[in-house]
C-alpha cells in the first residue's frame, strides 16, 4: 500500500471571550465520560469509541455554532519538491507552519472596520518539532507580517507554545487530525495479515472518522475530504468559514503520477 497523503497540521481559532467557556464544557464533558487523562487519536478503540463520539459531537457543537473555526493543511507525496535550497529542506517545517498561521485562516480578512476597531491575535503552538533556532526563525517571521496586517489594525501579540495535556481544546484538534490522516492516507482499509479482517480498533476509528465527516457535512454539504474548501466565490470567505480544508501545493513541485494510489496499483501489475 502507498500512503498519499501527509498532514501537515490542524488549527482552531477562538476568541478570548470564549476559551473558559469552551475549556470548561470540553472538560466537564471529559469528567462525565471518565475520560482521565488526554484525550487523542491513538487511544479510540472500540470501548471509548462512544465516549470520544459524545466528546467530538461537543466539540464540533462550538465549530456550527461559530465560537471555534477550524482549520486542515495536508499534501499529496505526489507533489515532488524540486529546486529547494538547503535551508529551505532544513527548515520545511517550519516555513509550512508559518504559511499555515498565516493564510489557513485568513488573518487579513479578520478586520472589516480597521477605522474603528483593532483585532488582535495571540498564538498557541503545540509542540514544535523543530531546533530552538528554527522556532525562534518562525516567531519572528510571523512577527514581522504584523507590517502587512498593520494596514487593516491586526497585530499578533503574543506566540506561546504549550503542553497539549494541559489544553482539552488541542487534545480535541488532535483528534480530528488523526482522523484526516486515517482516512486520507487509506488507514481504514487496513487488515490483519492473518485473519484477513479488520481489527477492532480500525472499525472503531473508521466509525468515529463517519462521525466527524457527518458533522463537517453538516456545516459544508458536499464536503470533500481531499479537496481544497471552496471561498464559494468570495476571498473573505478563508476568514469567515467556520470548518476549511487546504491541500496545499508548493509552486516548486511537480506532480509524479507513479506516487498516487493508481500509479502504484499500475506498478505492481
Amino acid at each position: 500500500m502507498v500512503h498519499i497523503i501527509v498532514i501537515f497540521m490542524v488549527g482552531a481559532l477562538v476568541k478570548v471571550a470564549d476559551v473558559q467557556t469552551i475549556e470548561k464544557a470540553l472538560n466537564d464533558k471529559k469528567a462525565e465520560l471518565n475520560l482521565n487523562g488526554e484525550i487523542k487519536w491513538t487511544k479510540v478503540t472500540a470501548n471509548y469509541l462512544d465516549k470520544y463520539i459524545d466528546i467530538i459531537n461537543l466539540f464540533f457543537s462550538f465549530i456550527k455554532s461559530g465560537k471555534i473555526k477550524f482549520r486542515v493543511m495536508f499534501g499529496q507525496n505526489a507533489y515532488v519538491s524540486e529546486g529547494l535550497s538547503k535551508e529551505h529542506t532544513d527548515n520545511e517545517y517550519s516555513i509550512l507552519y508559518y504559511y499555515f498561521l498565516k493564510d489557513a485562516f485568513g488573518l487579513k480578512f479578520s478586520n472589516p472596520t480597521p477605522f474603528k476597531n483593532k483585532v488582535n491575535f495571540s498564538l498557541y503552538l503545540d509542540d514544535l518539532p523543530c531546533s530552538e533556532y528554527q522556532k525562534t526563525s518562525l516567531k519572528n517571521s510571523l512577527y514581522r507580517y504584523n507590517y502587512e496586517l498593520k494596514q487593516s489594525n491586526i497585530e499578533i501579540i503574543e506566540i506561546v507554545e504549550i503542553d497539549s495535556k494541559k489544553h482539552v481544546i488541542q487534545q480535541c484538534m488532535d483528534i480530528i487530525l488523526g482522523a484526516m490522516n486515517f482516512r486520507l492516507n487509506d488507514f481504514h482499509k487496513l487488515k490483519d495479515a492473518d485473519t484477513g479482517k479488520r481489527s477492532k480498533r480500525t472499525i472503531a476509528k473508521d466509525k468515529l472518522y463517519k462521525i466527524i465527516n457527518k458533522n463537517i457535512r453538516d456545516i459544508r454539504p458536499g464536503f470533500n475530504v481531499g479537496m481544497n474548501t471552496s471561498n464559494d466565490g468570495d476571498i473573505t470567505n478563508i476568514w469567515k468559514h467556520q470548518y476549511r480544508h487546504w491541500n496545499f501545493i508548493s509552486r516548486y513541485s511537480h506532480f509524479d503520477k507513479s506516487l498516487t494510489k493508481r500509479g502504484n496499483k499500475k506498478d505492481n501489475n
